[in-house]
């Protein structure tokens, strides 16, 4: 039996359709003794992201970036976030969408990219599923300061640390962005030079 098998959709309302689309749904869940169970939840579709880790294996090196997060702010983080670029697909492919918005937020144009896996960050409320990429830079490659597109918004500072440091901002707190810690961890095991006899 599927999922979609074991849900029965009662009705839906459209909440908020201001930023994104809040909705609230009643449905049946059919429990796996076989009784149905009545249930209402709220969605926040936001539509589908991506996000990359621009990386330089032989320096050892990531490119991040720092930007407000009111949602963060309001929960009690008075600082910025340190993130890697991302961004929503807007109807284009992943692929496509990143390597658009990498150059946006961190001005360098990239070459190939590698899609590593995806994942859905807040199931419990928030509809997304992010696609997460991984691409070599270089200081050839950059083409502009980035910052992102003050239309929408966007004040981004761009930063270039080590990996190690990088990993260690984890550990202190000063890095707490769910993709961006996936995405460290996964060059951490994948990505980092290893050295003759490691």
């Amino acid at each position: 039996m599927s999922v979609a098998d074991r849900v029965r959709i009662l009705d839906t309302e459209v909440l908020s359709d201001d930023w994104y689309v809040l909705k609230k749904t009643r449905f049946e869940w059919r429990r796996r003794d076989g009784r149905w169970q009545a249930m209402s939840r709220e969605t926040y579709d936001r539509g589908n992201g991506a996000t990359i880790l621009l990386h330089d294996a032989a320096r050892g090196t990531v490119v991040l970036t720092r930007q407000f997060r009111f949602p963060a702010f309001v929960n009690g983080h008075d600082d910025l976030m340190i993130e890697a670029a991302a961004g929503l697909l807007d109807d284009a492919s992943p692929e496509e969408r990143i390597r658009a918005e990498a150059e946006e937020e961190t001005g360098y144009r990239i070459g190939p990219v590698r899609k590593v896996f995806e994942a859905f960050m807040s199931p419990g409320s928030v509809t997304e599923r992010l696609h997460f990429f991984v691409a070599p830079y270089s200081a050839e490659a950059q083409v502009g300061q980035g910052g992102g597109v003050e239309a929408e918004g966007e004040d981004i500072e761009v930063l270039e640390l080590s990996l190690v440091e990088a990993l260690q901002m984890i550990e202190t707190g000063a890095i707490l962005d769910a993709k961006t810690i996936m995405l460290l961890q996964y060059a951490a095991l994948h990505l980092q030079q290893r050295q003759p006899g490691g």
